[in-house]
């Protein structure tokens, strides 16, 4: 029986020497087509029969199209593992992946560090409404025609909207800037991890925030969690920062209430219908924005190739992930599927 065989889509940039190590133990495919169609042409010519584990990310998804149902279905017979390099996977259909016995692992850990620093810096950035003076000097007008005073972020309330890992080091980094901070998750934390936090419910977290940041993953549940409802129950002069994923905002509603004052500002890495960015938004002084660069650090883009390599090998060797996707997590305890 000859080696199991590894497909890997995209682009490995900073850990190609230990991909190439791989071939102690697998046989290194790389997918060379432009398309979906591409895709599952090579599928359909039996080309990747022998694959057992995938490696793809979320830039590679140009080149297949995201891991929906239609196209799990036509993934080969030997496919057991896709190891996704990202945080979010949104764009891999985990149902239709565990109904054909395979197994998904991201990224999380890696990205948290990077994504809360973002968070903070968009967070700082949105209290002071900093687009405003930071367009008008380079543009040679000073402060701009009309400074503006921004807010502190001292005893104001940061409310954290999925108490994860990312979530979790934003709630730090809040603390450190004197902010006092409340949560809302599926279930409460342990004291431990909590570190201080307040565990509210969904409604009071939207009542009762200076700052909303949200950091949940996007999943059916999620999609639009934040709309034109939630904005009627936030404190007038609240601030949204979204380093997670821009579906969970109605930015249509978003727009609205930040046109009404209702929103002071907002910091958003992360948009609806990415690259494409609301006008509303763009034309909108008060608002921060980043082209989802979260974890766009040389450090955390190694750290996070590394990881995909761990899961690739602890899948190979032991038939088990290190990170598996929470949602395949519960029914995957106690089974192994050892190559």
């Amino acid at each position: 029986m000859g080696k199991p065989a590894v497909l890997l889509i995209g682009a490995i940039d900073h850990v190609q020497k230990e991909w190439e190590s791989f071939e102690d133990i697998a046989e290194l495919k790389t997918y060379g087509g432009k398309s979906r169609e591409d895709f599952v042409h090579e599928i359909n010519q039996g080309k990747h029969d022998d694959v057992v584990a995938v490696y793809r990310s979320n830039a590679s998804t140009p080149l297949t199209g995201a891991f929906d149902a239609e196209l799990v279905e036509k993934l080969p017979a030997a496919l057991k593992y896709i190891c996704h390099n990202g945080a979010g996977y949104d764009n891999i259909d985990v149902e239709a992946c565990s109904s054909r016995g395979i197994h998904v692992s991201h990224t999380p850990v890696a990205v948290n560090s990077a994504t809360a620093d973002i968070a903070i810096f968009l967070m700082l950035g949105a209290l002071r409404r900093i687009h405003i003076p930071y367009t008008a000097i380079r543009a040679s007008k000073w402060r701009g025609p009309s400074p503006q005073l921004g807010h502190d972020p001292q005893n104001k309330v940061l409310g954290i909207l999925g108490m994860g890992g990312i979530g979790r080091d934003v709630a730090a980094r809040g603390k450190a800037f004197g902010m006092n901070i409340q949560y809302y998750n599926r279930s409460p934390l342990s004291a431990e991890l909590e570190q201080g936090a307040k565990y509210v419910s969904f409604e009071e977290l939207m009542r009762t925030s200076d700052v909303l940041s949200l950091n949940c993953s996007l999943t059916k549940a999620t999609v639009g969690i934040i709309g034109k409802k939630e904005f009627e129950l936030m404190k007038t002069n609240v601030i949204i920062i979204n380093t997670a994923r821009g579906k969970l905002i109605d930015e249509a509603a978003l727009v609205e209430a930040l046109d009404s004052g209702k929103v002071f500002s907002a910091g958003l890495d992360v948009y609806e219908e990415e690259p494409e960015v609301h006008p509303g938004l763009l034309q909108n002084p008060n608002v921060v924005l980043l082209p989802h660069i979260g974890t766009s650090t040389v450090e955390t883009q190694r750290n996070m190739e590394l990881l995909v390599l761990e899961n690739l090998e602890k899948a190979l060797k032991n038939g088990q992930l290190i990170t598996q996707v929470p949602e395949q997590k519960t029914q995957a305890a106690g089974a192994s599927f050892k190559l």
